[in-house]
Formats: C-alpha cells, structure tokens, sequence
C-alpha cells in the first residue's frame, strides 16, 4: 500500500505549539479529530468538534489521567494490519474503528527534571500511554502516519494537500522519527533514575543521546563525514549552543579546536581579562593581564607561528581594540561571553571569520562523564574537574619558592591540565613562555617548549627568552631528572609537578642541584 487517506485522527500533546492550526486544517478536510484531557480543550476552546477517547473506548479517564488510551479501542484501531482479513474480522467483531493518524509528543521530563522538581513531580511527567501508541502508531507505519514533532506538521498538511492521504515514504521516515523519540525519552528516564535517582556512578546501560544533528561539510579529513548532535538530557551551555554572530559554517575541526579553547578559557572565569589561543586543540598562547589587548598581545607572543589559523577565546567582553589586533592575524575562530558594537564592526571586515558568543562560561568543575569510542566497546570516566589551590601544594626542595613564582605555578598547572599529554608548561607574570604538547616522553616537551620560547623572544627583539625566571608545569611526574634538567637549562626557576615518581629523590637532588624551587601538586591531569 503507497498512500493512506486520512479520516480519523488522534491528537494527544503535551507541547501545543502549531495544534489548534493543525486541528483546523485537518476539520477542513472532514477529519474525524479525538483527543484526551488538555488538548481536546484546546481544540474546542478553538471551536473545533472533537471526539474524546473515552467516548471511543467506553471508559472514562481515571486514576489522574494515568489511564485514558491504554486500551483494544485505541491499540487495535493502530495496530490492525488492515489488509489482513483476520484483523479486519476482529476489528468488524468488536467496533473497533481504524485510526489513521497519530499526533502525539509526550510528558515533558527533560523540562520537569531540569526546573529542579521533587521527585514525585518528576515520576508524575513519566509518559506510558503516549509512548505506547508512538510504537503502536510506528510500527503500523504501512497504514498509520504517526507524527511527534510540531516542526513536521506543516509537512503533514503538504501531503495532505493534493489527495487527502499520506505517502508510505512519509510514514516511513515518521516512524524512524518517532522510535528515536521514544528511545531518546526511556533513555533519559533510565539515566536520571540511575545517575540522580539511584546515584550510581557506572549504570548497567548507558545510553548516549544526542538530536538536531547537524550536518558539518566533512570530519577531521575531507573522506570522513561528521555531525553536531546536542545533548537531549541536561547539559552545560558549550559551543554547541553559542550564538553564531558572523562566518562560515563551523567545521568538525572548528567545533573541537574552539571546544578546547573555551574549556581552558572557563579556567579563567571572574578573573582579569585572558586570552587563549588554540591550535589543533592544544593551546599556543595563555595569558591574563590588566587588559584585553595586553592579555592578547602576551598570549600571541608566547607562539606567533602557530597562533596562524587558530582558535581565540577570551574570558570577558570582547572591545574594539582587542579585536582590531586578532583581526592582524589570519583567525579561524573567535568566542567571547559578549562583544561589543566596536569589536562587531571591527570583524565584520574579515566575513570569514566566525564569531561565538557564548553568554555565561562553563563550570570547569561541573561533573559528567566523558565518554571515548574504542573498537569493540566504549572508555567511560568522569570528568577530569579536580583542581589545586595553592594551600595543597608541598615544597620539596631546599628552596622555596617566591610569592610571584607561586604565582606563576599555579598559571601553568592551569594551562598544562588543557594540553596534551607528555604536557609541558613555561610560564611567566601571567603568561606562557612556551608550550610542548604530545610528545613521547617529557624531555622532548620540555625541549621543545623551550625551543618555541627562544624562537619567540629572537622573533620579538628581546634581550633573553621568557623562559628565564620562569615556572614549569609537568602534566605528570618526571620520571628522570633529564626533563627538569632541560628546563633549568632553558633558565626556569621553579617547577611544579605531581610527584609519585619512584625516583622522586633523584629529581628532587637535581633540582636542588640547579637551585630551583619545586612543588608536588599531588593531582596528574594526563590529556590523551
């Protein structure tokens, strides 16, 4: 069977945006309309004759409503396969009408649940009878058209429109619609009853939800094909959901690079103006400073090279002369809670360049769980939010170190937890020195941060490297003195570290030795 002509209706809905519309259009066509509690009222109170569903099944809604269309008048009206004469003697046998479409969306949980509400309330917005004629509706897809979402009824009546009936290819694709519905709806009542309701950490299933995809114009390569989907269970406001003020579509490497940014860029929430600069989702360039555009100026210097192309998130209102000077350099990326008319007019020369507004930034210790695809299965672990005050940290070394070297540990320990792994963190007055990120062991990150910060001070026509003086921030332990070695060469002053190595002594002499100040962190932040 191709089309199904349309003569009676049941609309059951919870969301009633566009109903009272749809409802006419279909009394226009001589569709029989039956409907349950509010949205039968709402349909009459717009002066349309409507059937109720306990008229339908001889039984009155009871028990608050709980019970109302879990009945064979309603479930044998949907689930018939009408051309199969034993159904349709069965339907003959006891009265039981066809029902040829379904207008439904069901009890709002998600919104009950993250307003905050008592347990009982939440338990009160579990839908049964809805989700039960969704499947009934979409299974029977090859007779019944089930329609769940406000956005397709203007697709409904376009069908509709030349023969009164629906397409199978339309039934189809509503019913794939309407299971990932009803998954997508048990799977957020499973969670929260496990997470909140049960608080456990690792649940039997976990289901991973995600809707609205958005179709990006390849992955990581140009072979791979990629797609934003947005959480369906309660979620911190990201990049996901930043308003896009100006630019080119976002990219799967721009949604991930700017991702990063904004991660370490929360770091620095109420505190003096920062700028994070990102390349390949590890940052090139941090730095905090009385301004804006003197924040920007340090973070740039610390890798003017790879800062090309990157990703610029910044921790407060984005003015006009901070975004004159990004806009010297070729920018993918630019993502701010707000930006002003000035910083506006100042990109809307470059077109291509995106700009992001966020609003609030995330909680950096929010919990969650993050979740990476291995062949075969799923890696699950909770967020990696443990953060250190300067009160946890244990001086190791004969000497000390400064008020301003405290200072400066505690910056790279920030930035280091958002780089990857074997990490490596210069940094000096509120500013990186230099970076390395990735390498195999932490000698070479060490050496290469180095590196990078000699390259920067050549390039700027300064008398010595920011290295000199500055503190050094390890990701995880040393496990041999060679990369606090390369790091005193690079002239660094202090370290700041995990600890935990069986040759803790040894490093802790070398750094004696050279005359440095260490601190164990006692907390590892690995970024793989």
């Amino acid at each position: 069977m191709a089309d199904v002509a349309i003569k009676r209706a049941l609309l059951s809905v919870s969301d009633k945006s566009g109903l009272v519309e749809l409802g006419t259009a279909l009394a226009g066509r001589g569709v029989e309309l039956v409907s349950t509690g509010g949205t039968a009222k709402a349909l009459r109170e717009a002066g349309l004759d409507v059937r109720d569903v306990s008229d339908l099944t001889g039984f009155p809604e009871m028990m608050d409503g709980r019970v109302k269309t879990l009945h064979p008048m309603v479930h044998g009206g949907l689930l018939a396969v009408r051309d199969n004469p034993e159904h349709a003697a069965a339907m003959e046998a006891h009265a039981i009408g066809a029902i040829d479409l379904v207008v439904v969306n069901l009890y709002p949980f998600e919104a009950t649940v993250a307003k905050g509400a008592k347990r009982d309330e939440i338990i009160e917005n579990i839908d049964i009878g809805g989700p039960s004629m969704v499947r009934s509706a979409a299974k029977n897809h090859q007779f019944v058209t089930i329609v769940t979402d406000p956005a397709d009824y203007p697709t409904l009546l376009g069908e509709l429109e030349t023969s009164g009936a629906t397409s199978l290819d339309f039934r189809r694709q509503c019913a794939a619609k309407a299971f990932a519905a009803t998954a997508a709806y048990d799977s957020m009542i499973s969670q929260w009853f496990a997470f909140a309701d049960q608080g456990q950490l690792f649940p039997d299933f976990l289901a991973i939800n995600g809707k609205a995809p958005v179709e990006l114009r390849y992955g990581e390569n140009p072979h791979q094909q990629a797609a934003l989907y947005t959480p369906v269970d309660p979620h911190a406001q990201g990049i996901a959901q930043a308003e896009q003020l100006q630019g080119k579509a976002l990219s799967y490497n721009n949604y991930n690079d700017a991702d990063a940014a904004l991660e370490l860029c929360a770091e620095f929430a109420g505190g003096e103006p920062a700028v994070v600069i990102v390349k390949h989702a590890n940052p090139c360039g941090v730095a905090q400073a009385a301004t804006l555009l003197e924040a920007w100026n340090d973070a740039l210097a610390c890798d003017s090279v790879s800062a090309f192309g990157g990703i610029v998130a910044v921790n407060t209102e984005l003015d006009g002369a901070t975004a004159a000077a990004i806009c010297e350099i070729f920018t993918e990326v630019v993502i701010a809670p707000s930006v002003s008319d000035a910083a506006r007019a100042a990109f809307a020369k470059k077109k291509n360049l995106r700009l992001l507004v966020t609003g609030d930034l995330p909680d950096p210790r929010r919990g969650g769980l993050a979740v990476k695809p291995i062949t075969g299965g799923l890696l699950v672990q909770t967020r990696d939010n443990g953060a250190i005050t300067e009160a946890d940290l244990k001086v190791v070394t004969q000497r000390e170190p400064t008020e301003q070297e405290l200072r400066d540990c505690l910056f790279a320990w920030t930035v280091a937890r958002h780089v990857k792994s074997n990490a490596i963190v210069y940094a000096k007055d509120g500013a990186t020195a230099g970076i390395g990120a990735g390498q195999m062991n932490r000698r070479d990150s060490s050496r290469i941060a180095a590196m990078k910060a000699a390259e920067a001070a050549e390039s700027y026509g300064w008398d010595q490297s920011r290295t000199v003086g500055s503190a050094v921030a390890s990701d995880a332990f040393f496990p041999f003195a060679d990369g606090l070695l390369a790091a005193a060469e690079a002239g660094a002053s202090a370290i700041i570290q995990p600890g935990g190595s069986i040759r803790d002594d040894e490093v802790i002499a070398a750094a004696d030795e050279q005359g440095l100040a260490m601190v164990f962190a006692g907390m590892r932040h690995f970024r793989h």
